[in-house]
């Protein structure tokens, strides 16, 4: 999981600045217990390629923070895993420290890789920070990597699936068809074959 916000961000420790960025995201990511490569790749992709930022002409929602040449910085943060039992916080579902931060070096290095190494920033792994976020919006964004083997984690098969269900729905909610509707509607006897009056209606289909 990873929550983004934007504008100016500086993480302190000790009273001491480590790193600081200007106009861009700030990721704060937490590892789960059942992060992979997978997941690790998807989340630079959608990180990095996120459109959050308006372009040249205003228009909102339609640059990422590579257009932009903006910068990145990276707060490893395992509280976004919380679960709650009752009112009390448990982690449980983090990936243990000495796994995550091997992990998130990881997803430091494939950040650099595929955008440039400069503009990627990072705090203090394991340290106890005080991360300065000045919100621009504010906008947050929470991303969530695909659950492993979900069937609906593409889009498009997530659309589909979504029109299928629609469709489902109208169906239930409409009535006869209208060929049924004539199947089933009264229907005027022959006067040539009926003894009956005009308009008189059989209950019986045609053989």
């Amino acid at each position: 999981m990873a929550e983004l916000t934007l504008l100016w961000i500086g993480t302190l420790v000790g009273g001491e600045q480590i790193s600081a960025i200007g106009r861009g995201i700030c990721v704060l990511l937490g590892i789960s217990l059942e992060d992979t490569q997978k997941e690790l790749e998807h989340m630079v992709r959608k990180i990095l390629n996120l459109r959050v930022f308006e372009d040249e002409g205003g228009k909102h929602w339609s640059k990422s923070v590579m257009d932009k040449q903006y910068e990145v910085l990276c707060v490893s943060q395992f509280t976004l895993q919380c679960v709650l039992k009752g009112n009390k916080p448990d982690f449980h579902l983090a990936m243990p420290a000495e796994q995550a931060e091997s992990f998130y070096q990881g997803f430091l290095e494939q950040l650099r890789k595929a955008y440039r190494p400069e503009l990627i920033k990072d705090g203090k792994f394991g340290a106890y920070m005080q991360v300065h976020i000045q919100n621009d919006g504010p906008v947050t964004i929470e991303l969530e990597s695909p659950a492993p083997g979900a069937a609906a984690s593409d889009p498009k098969q997530l659309s589909k699936l979504e029109k299928q269900q629609q469709r489902k729905e109208k169906t239930r909610a409409k009535g006869p068809s209208e060929s049924s509707k004539e199947r089933s509607a009264p229907r005027k006897e022959d006067r040539s074959a009926s003894s009956g009056a005009e308009g008189d209606v059989s209950s019986e289909r045609e053989p």
